[in-house]
């Protein structure tokens, strides 16, 4: 039996946090099976550019079924099935490195916006079935994340092109703060840390197991 690989990337922590749960979370799945799939963990650096070099070539190396990406998104309240990643740069702070890029485009040849290609509003039921708070977003940001998240998608776009194997679905998926980053932002929500490892078991298995997404209501007003 042919095994399947799910790659889960996390983040190095950011804007003087200790950790990243990104990071934490996908790490602690890291050698896990589901099915008939691996799961293999790694960190991207929060850092534009490189992040986007890092992605495509842990892509070209794993050749991965289906890559879920995850950011920190301090604030939410609920795991963030991300449908939308746009073609911009334009940062509020300063990455890892120093760099602060405004209104600059990710690729400069490519569309204005990637869709997911995870059954998204499917992870968010089977998330919330689950006991794990989960919600589609509309909005990845414009920070790394997006950044990440629109050259993963551009990267298996064109690698979809010029390959006739089955493509390789990918996304992104933001997750709030652990309780011990909240406890340093009075009034932040948080969740725990096996809260967010038992929703990204669940994003993992869904995406494996689900060809068409579900049709249902998963829209905000604003």
């Amino acid at each position: 039996m042919t095994t399947r690989t799910v790659l889960l990337t996390g983040f190095e922590p950011f804007e003087n946090e200790p950790v990243n749960p990104s990071w934490e979370a996908v790490r602690a799945l890291d050698g896990e099976r589901v099915g008939d799939a691996l799961i293999v963990a790694r960190q991207l650096p929060c850092v534009f550019g490189k992040a986007i070099e890092a992605m495509d070539a842990l892509v070209d190396t794993l050749r991965p079924d289906v890559v879920i990406a995850v950011g920190q998104a301090g604030g939410r309240t609920e795991l963030s099935i991300e449908r939308v990643a746009i073609n911009v740069d334009d940062a509020r702070i300063a990455d890892n490195a120093g760099a602060q890029p405004i209104d600059a485009p990710i690729a400069k040849d490519g569309p204005v916006a990637y869709f997911s290609t995870l059954p998204i509003k499917a992870i968010v039921r089977d998330m919330r079935a689950a006991g794990v708070p989960a919600m589609v977003s509309q909005t990845a940001g414009t920070f790394v994340c997006n950044h990440v998240f629109y050259g993963l998608m551009h990267v298996l776009a064109h690698r979809k092109a010029g390959s006739a194997a089955a493509p390789t679905r990918g996304g992104f998926i933001h997750i709030p703060y652990l309780p011990e980053q909240a406890a340093r932002h009075p009034g932040a929500p948080s969740l725990a840390l096996d809260t967010l490892i038992a929703g990204l078991r669940v994003a993992v298995a869904t995406s494996l197991s689900t060809d068409a997404d579900i049709r249902e209501g998963g829209g905000q007003l604003h």
